[in-house]
């Protein structure tokens, strides 16, 4: 991972309490996720530190890391007669990802197409058939698994040929991923180092553009508004959203539409550029920079600025500028193939957390801090760089459990009770899994309710 280039850790500083298996799958994923949410607060260490104060205590649970997988799964609204209650997927959502599985091909192989927000239509389109399993299933069976995963591709929208780990592995993407740090920190342009602003929290006067949708991109935001930055959720009434996404990782943030397709939208955004500290981006690579706001331009506007790009496949390769979900990270690089073999279904089987979401997400976080710690004492403008294909690489590369099927999946209420934050808002009365990293001085938490889209107004608030 990126280098911290600072001093090493005391000993006792951080402590990670339990083991896996968390979840039925052979993946090590709340080792994984804990490990990563430890990283982020030594980096938050160093930005307290840097603000004359001493180090704190870290401490993450395994069990309580791996259950914000399926956050909303923990997520209740509050009923008439008083209960909290989970709140289902709309039925729309459920049937879409109900579609989002691996099919059999012609060549033997399989593939697993995504139809999620607008895109299926297009999925539907090549296959030439309706929205049901059984004509998905029908359709993709008369393709070779390699053919229709370029067709898809060729009209923008979203799939994945299910591949073994060794077959990425020589994949000329996957060569390219295996040569990339999971989380890339690069120095882009020079700018003078600068000091903390004075605050009573860890990134207190940390001024942050969000630019993402669903999940890995805005879970990376949530992160930095955990810690006291200001986030500024920028997004346009024309972009379709999973409602339950953006109430389940907008938590701390404030909210604005921008349309930067017009002159008015971009020069508006350019004005949040020249203020901000980080830009959260989860286009797919390239497409802001035919906005007008590619890195080159971002430091030209605001020079000591952070960039953190959030993408499927990473900057660079030839897949890099396919878009991709969950589900297609888990199936190109090995993590469907390996679920099913491990399980024993006989065909390759999706791992029901977010692993590759969420993991992207928080390894986002990890590097936007340690990129503001390395502003603050050496200056520079700098481009964070994490994908879901990288991540999905690396929670393999930690080695496989066999033995989880006694594993618990879900936290008990008596677990759960104090990790549960209440909020009166725009989805009413209702409980959510709250922060789980433990830091002993500067508990994280969001200052804010989840906002309503678009209720703001492009600005920043006063410092």
């Amino acid at each position: 991972m990126a280098i911290r280039a600072f001093s090493q850790t005391a000993t006792g500083e951080v402590s990670i309490m339990g083991s896996d298996p968390f979840f039925r799958t052979p993946l090590r994923a709340g080792e994984v996720v804990s490990s990563i949410l430890a990283a982020t607060g030594v980096a938050i260490n160093d930005i307290w530190e840097l603000r004359g104060h001493a180090r704190q205590k870290v401490c993450v649970s395994v069990s309580e890391a791996a259950a914000t997988l399926r956050s909303m799964d923990y997520t209740r609204a509050r009923g008439r007669d008083g209960a909290y209650r989970p709140i289902p997927l709309p039925a729309e959502r459920a049937q879409a990802m109900g579609l989002c599985r691996p099919y059999r091909t012609r060549d033997g192989r399989w593939f697993l197409p995504h139809f999620s927000l607008g895109l299926g239509v297009r999925v539907l389109d090549v296959l030439g058939c309706s929205g049901t399993t059984e004509a998905i299933a029908a359709a993709v069976s008369t393709w070779d698994a390699a053919e229709l995963e370029e067709a898809i591709a060729g009209v923008r929208a979203c799939g994945g040929m299910v591949r073994t780990r060794k077959e990425w592995l020589a994949h000329p993407q996957g060569v390219h991923l295996a040569q990339r740090s999971v989380v890339e920190l690069a120095r882009t342009g020079p700018a003078p180092a600068e000091p903390l602003r004075a605050g009573s929290r860890p990134l207190s006067g940390i001024r942050v553009l969000d630019v993402t949708r669903i999940i890995a991109g805005p879970v990376a935001s949530r992160g930095l508004a955990e810690h006291g930055a200001d986030v500024l959720m920028v997004t346009a009434r024309h972009l379709p959203q999973g409602p339950e996404h953006v109430r389940d990782t907008s938590h701390g943030k404030r909210s604005c539409f921008l349309d930067l397709r017009t002159p008015e939208g971009a020069a508006r955004f350019a004005e949040l550029v020249r203020e901000a500290d980080v830009i959260v981006n989860s286009y797919r690579p390239g497409a802001l920079e035919a906005l007008g706001f590619g890195m080159q331009e971002l430091a030209r506007l605001r020079p000591g600025i952070v960039q953190v790009s959030v993408s499927c496949y990473g900057l660079g390769g030839p897949f890099t500028h396919r878009g991709g979900w969950e589900q297609v990270a888990q199936a190109v690089t090995g993590i469907c193939d390996a679920q099913g073999i491990a399980t024993g279904a006989g065909e390759p089987r999706l791992v029901s957390p977010l692993v590759c979401d969420f993991t992207t997400g928080y390894l986002a976080t990890y590097g936007a801090v340690l990129a503001l710690g390395r502003r603050a004492r050496e200056g520079g403008s700098w481009h964070v760089q994490v994908s879901l294909c990288r991540s999905a690489m690396f929670l393999q590369s930690q080695g496989l459990l066999s033995d989880f099927a006694a594993a618990p999946e879900t936290l008990t209420e008596e677990q759960l009770a104090p990790l549960h934050v209440q909020e009166e808002g725009v989805y009413g009365d209702i409980q959510t899994l709250g922060p789980v990293l433990r830091l002993s001085e500067t508990a994280p938490y969001w200052d804010k309710n989840t906002p309503k889209l678009g209720s703001g107004e492009p600005v920043w608030l006063p410092r």
